[in-house]
């Protein structure tokens, strides 16, 4: 499952829902091309691990107040929330088997 974010429905479609499903969030711009790299591969993780993570995208320049909140320096930023907390992120576009790595390591397999 794959939803763009944005402030009104952040609380509802991160937070909340973190408390029963992983949920990834792509902190990302139009502009950023390392951006434009990392977010079909997210998406491909996104319906391989179906029902196990939802991927939740917010536009950094159309929420600049969750990005503000949550300190984001550069983009990408993957944030991966549990229990409505950050248990994990990385800036950058990594390639597909670390990202995958990543989340097997954080118990999503």
């Amino acid at each position: 499952m794959i939803v763009e974010i944005n402030e009104d429905n952040f609380e509802e479609e991160v937070i909340e829902k973190s408390s029963s499903i992983p949920v990834l969030v792509d902190f990302y711009a139009n502009w950023c091309m390392p951006c434009r790299v990392l977010s079909p591969i997210l998406e491909k993780i996104a319906k391989e691990f179906e029902g196990k993570i939802i991927l939740a995208k917010i536009n950094v320049d159309k929420a600049s107040k969750l990005a503000e909140k949550y300190g984001i320096m550069g983009i990408p930023n993957v944030k991966l929330f549990k229990n409505g907390k950050i248990v994990d992120e990385f800036v950058g576009a990594l390639p597909e088997k670390e990202i995958k790595d990543w989340l097997r390591n954080l118990g999503i397999k």
